[in-house]
């Protein structure tokens, strides 16, 4: 029966084994969907990916290659180098910008005493502050500042600093945006960047109320001060050294005009950000007009009067590129700062993904891989190593003196896959611990009573740090929160691409201020509104939980959202809204190739001939 069979489809014509042979390729064709599915179903996108090794080897290189290769090999670390410092520069004209943009109303929001008094409000203030300056560093060396000078009480200011630790991560998401052009790398990115956010967010929830009810913070920091004398010392720079020679010939920011605008010093909002008399320069006689108050006496009666005073004072003119165009305002200097910075940042961002693919391939890249993410031997190691890494994400950011700079030159790293997110997650938190040392040492550049007021300050936000690390990091289903929030809006950002951008504005900027709204229109305001909003994320959130954890827990209708309209469940509407012209052009271009096979089948039905005969 088996030998007739097999002569039958011996004997078939053409056509048929044809047909057979096309019902053939349909089953395999079949089949490798069901792999290729099954391998995307398999695919992690947060492991980290192992890195495409095309090189050619040594061996089969000729003369002019094995040249090339090892000029290639000592440029390209020369060139990263130059690219890191490039970026880093970026990122100081980008806060440099958003000074002139902001500054002055940073000084503003600080001026107002007795908004800062609402906790509430004084967190944001340092939220929105820190946002507008850039720069977690500036915001809390000036409220070290005013605290010193006894403007603000040590108490109110704890607030504005928790704050300005919300406000420091705006500058590493901002970065994340560079990965954008692949899906992958920009959920690893995204996620490496908010992760901080989520931590910071998480602390402020748990530790703000804390802090309103029991001063612990205050407490603690007071008992360490006075067990130390104290003494003051000089101005510390580090990264600075290096980057400070390129960046002072483009542009120097007054930083004393925003502190003195803070202060409420009398005719401090006309003065430009923008430094216009510096150490070194052409001298330049600069005349002063001041109000004087004068006596005067006519042999009877004594009264005053004021008249102006003028004083001439040789000085140095500053002789940076911006300060030779006097004409141009703050504003408009800010604006083309802003777009230049954003410009070199993202072709620096663009040009170290690439040398980081290029370099980081074959044996290398597994050194690099191993070494970063590698754990101490035995068990005891294990546990000790997220809180090594800690220690070195803190001491790198002491080194760079910006935890902004850290974080955004650790974000490409875990777009491309050399670091992962879990080992990010250490590294982020010690870049929170490394950035209090920039309000240490400007509070120790205070002197007196200041020096103690500033000092306790700096300590309350170290000491904030530590405290939300011993609660969000040593227990690993707490540790999992914060990276568990990152992954989510990593995978939802990469399949909406201008989440991201929603993220952003709404969590800087629209958040921040419509709770500083309420807050400023009393507590009755911000307490009607936040309760029953408060109330109702806990009560999705552990609905959410449960969804996943113990669906049978939960009545039929609540065990999906799918009862709600799709609008308040789903993204894919405003998605919809958003990039609809993008679908539809996609749409139509997909309709013209149909339409181009239907009106000529002849030609499709001779590419499938030649294939056959393949």
């Amino acid at each position: 029966m088996g030998q007739s069979k097999n002569n039958m489809s011996q004997k078939r014509p053409a056509i048929c084994n044809a047909g057979i042979a096309k019902n053939e390729v349909v089953i395999v064709v079949k089949g490798e969907e069901k792999a290729k599915m099954a391998e995307e179903e398999e695919f992690d996108p947060w492991n980290v990916p192992e890195l495409k090794d095309d090189t050619v080897p040594w061996s089969d290189l000729t003369g002019c290659g094995k040249v090339e290769h090892v000029v290639l090999w000592f440029l390209k670390p020369v060139l990263l180098l130059g690219l890191l410092y490039m970026f880093i520069c970026s990122l100081d004209f980008l806060s440099s910008a958003f000074r002139l943009l902001g500054g002055k109303a940073a000084g503003q929001v600080f001026s107002q005493n007795e908004l800062l008094r609402n906790p509430v409000c004084g967190l944001m203030i340092g939220v929105l502050a820190t946002v507008l300056v850039q720069s977690s560093s500036t915001s809390t060396s000036i409220v070290v500042s005013m605290v010193g000078a006894g403007i603000l009480d040590v108490e109110q200011s704890v607030y504005i600093i928790m704050g300005s630790n919300i406000g420091t991560s705006v500058t590493n998401t901002i970065v994340s945006l560079g990965h954008s052009g692949d899906r992958n790398e920009f959920r690893r990115a995204f996620a490496g960047a908010t992760i901080l956010d989520m931590f910071n967010w998480l602390c402020v929830i748990v530790l703000l109320p804390l802090e309103m009810a029991s001063k612990y913070l205050l407490r603690l920091s007071s008992a360490i001060i006075n067990t130390f004398s104290l003494s003051e010392v000089g101005e510390i720079k580090l990264l600075k050294v290096i980057t400070e020679p390129f960046t002072k010939l483009i542009v120097e920011i007054d930083k004393d005009v925003i502190t003195e605008i803070a202060k409420n010093e009398e005719g401090a909002e006309d003065l430009s950000l923008l430094r216009r008399y510096c150490k070194t320069g052409p001298l330049v006689l600069v005349n002063t007009t001041q109000e004087q108050v004068a006596f005067f006496s006519n042999g009877t009666y004594n009264y005053n009067g004021t008249e102006n005073a003028t004083t001439s004072e040789w000085k140095h003119q500053c002789q940076y590129l911006f300060a030779q165009v006097n004409l141009w305002n703050d504003t408009l200097v800010g604006v083309i700062l802003l777009v230049a910075a954003l410009l070199i940042l993202c072709v620096c961002l663009a040009c170290i993904v690439k040398l980081l693919h290029s370099i980081l391939k074959g044996q290398l890249a597994r050194v690099i891989k191993k070494a970063v993410n590698a754990e101490l031997p035995t068990k005891a190691g294990k546990c000790l190593t997220g809180y090594l890494v800690i220690l070195i994400g803190a001491g790198m950011t002491f080194l760079v003196q910006s935890s902004s700079i850290f974080t955004s030159a650790l974000t490409p790293l875990v777009a491309v896959g050399v670091i992962n997110l879990k080992r990010a997650y250490p590294l982020t938190l010690g870049a929170n611990i490394g950035t209090t040392t920039t309000a240490i040492l400007a509070a120790l550049a205070s002197s007196g009573d200041g020096l103690v007021r500033s000092l306790q300050l700096a300590l309350c936000h170290f000491f904030f740090n530590v405290s939300g690390i011993i609660l969000w990091y040593p227990l690993p289903p707490l540790r999992n929160v914060p990276i568990g929030l990152a992954k989510k809006l990593g995978n939802t950002t990469a399949k909406y691409r201008w989440f991201a951008i929603v993220y952003l504005i709404l969590m800087f900027f629209l958040l921040p201020a419509a709770i500083f709204g309420l807050s400023v229109a009393g507590w009755e305001a911000l307490v009607g509104v936040g309760a029953p909003l408060l109330f109702l994320v806990l009560i999705i959130t552990v609905v959410n939980i449960m969804q996943r954890k113990r669906p049978n827990w939960l009545p039929k209708k609540l065990r999906t959202w799918e009862f709600l309209p799709l609008a308040m469940h789903s993204l894919e509407p405003y998605d919809r809204l958003l990039t609809g012209c993008c679908k539809k052009n996609e749409a139509q271009k997909q309709t013209n190739e149909e339409k181009m096979e239907i009106d000529n089948p002849g030609f499709v039905w001779e590419i499938e001939l030649e294939i056959t005969k393949l």
